[in-house]
């Protein structure tokens, strides 16, 4: 009894043909293709909105270096 032959899985097919109707179970396997076909367009666009990453742009850090001038100090009297 292990494995299922080929002769099993033939009758289990024209069985679910049976149930479901050669006409239904052709319209499920298109509506299956279509949406395989709409996730492969879709992943495809995706790709090519995608950008390659550029250098920013931008004002330049201020420089460390740069001296402060003290403020005044006060004289106490």
């Amino acid at each position: 009894m292990g494995s299922m032959s080929i002769w099993h899985w033939l009758i289990v097919g024209v069985l679910v043909i049976l149930l479901f109707g050669g006409a239904r179970f052709s319209n499920m396997m298109g509506d299956v293709a279509k949406g395989i076909k709409q996730f492969k367009k879709g992943m495809a666009e995706d790709d090519d909105d995608v950008k390659p990453a550029t250098r920013l742009e931008g004002t330049a850090a201020p420089d460390p270096a740069v001296k402060r001038e003290a403020e005044p100090v006060r004289e106490e009297r």
